[in-house]
């Protein structure tokens, strides 16, 4: 029987946002699959992390794509890539944690390019007047990520609802990043 690593993937995923300090057994156990299978797939906890770590850059990099974030005013922008985000939020709040994936020489160029294209629709707003020119756009950016990452985890945990994903992000970054005019 084939293994659908992707599925193993998910799975593993969902598991260690609850309980980061998950074994490669409670790993299998909620995939459904042996142990065995599961270091076939992944030999060890660092392979699984690294694979976790190409499918959420995957998945950001496509939500960036369908976003259409150089498109636009900046700030409908960002409205549109934290709904495409919002998929992938709890694997990013998994990967956001696990802090020797942007550490040192092994780091993946995704997180970097990724950086770049989001440091840009903040610095273009700025621009465009949308956006307050006191906050730099990788604060900016950054920020993004961490509320991404907390309201994963607030929906997860039942204290608000998962329809309120991108209204809570967005209204919460823009209102204040949005530029007042005195």
């Amino acid at each position: 029987m084939a293994v659908d690593r992707e599925r193993v993937l998910r799975d593993a995923a969902g598991l260690l946002m609850r309980k980061s300090g998950a074994t490669m057994d409670e790993v299998a156990r909620a995939a459904g699959i042996s142990r065995a299978t599961l270091n076939r797939q992944f030999a060890g906890r660092d392979a699984l992390v690294r694979a976790l770590e190409e499918l959420g850059l995957t998945e950001c990099e496509s939500a960036v794509e369908k976003a259409d974030i150089d498109d636009g005013r900046a700030a409908d922008a960002v409205r549109r890539l934290v709904r495409e985000l919002e998929p992938a939020a709890g694997l990013l709040a998994f990967l956001y944690s696990e802090n020797q994936l942007f550490e040192g020489d092994g780091q993946n160029e995704g997180w970097a390019r990724l950086d770049a294209r989001m440091v840009a629709l903040f610095r273009r707003g700025q621009e465009a007047g949308e956006f307050r020119i006191d906050l730099s756009p990788v604060w900016l950016s950054e920020a993004l990520y961490g509320l991404l990452v907390s309201a994963a985890w607030t929906i997860y945990e039942g204290r608000v609802a998962s329809r309120d994903f991108t209204s809570n992000i967005t209204e919460l970054l823009l209102g204040g990043a949005v530029r007042r005019t005195e």
